[in-house]
């Protein structure tokens, strides 16, 4: 028979996850990004449509852009291309399955908020 926990310990199962300086919260702002946009790739410049760059500004404006860097630039314009493509009805599951990992990767899912330790405050609703 397996031992018991001992709850009373600091490495026990019981307190994982509750140490708020082990896993601290990252609040970003409702109002999203106010940096600058940057330009859209060069590789892309002259084949995105004004939706797509609308998107890349939408993006690029979200409350999770105050936490990344120019090094994202190749992803996020990847999850432009692959939501388009979906969306126009042309994407294969592959697309989908690269779709899901962008928005993962960039924190946009509530699941990859969750992972990173971000929330979303300062707006009407649930204000913190």
């Amino acid at each position: 028979m397996p031992q018991s926990r001992n709850t009373t310990k600091s490495f026990s199962r019981a307190f994982r996850d509750q140490n708020p300086d082990k896993n601290p919260i990252t609040h970003l702002p409702a109002g999203g990004c106010t940096l600058p946009v940057p330009p859209v790739p060069p590789s892309v410049k002259g084949v995105w449509d004004r939706h797509q760059r609308a998107r890349w500004r939408e993006l690029w404006q979200s409350p999770q852009a105050t936490q990344w860097d120019d090094s994202v630039s190749g992803t996020v314009a990847l999850l432009v291309s692959y939501e388009s493509q979906l969306l126009a009805g042309r994407g294969a599951a592959w697309i989908a399955q690269e779709c899901r990992y962008a928005s993962d990767s960039l924190g946009l899912t509530p699941k990859a908020m969750n992972a990173l330790g971000w929330r979303i405050t300062g707006g009407k609703e649930g204000e913190l």
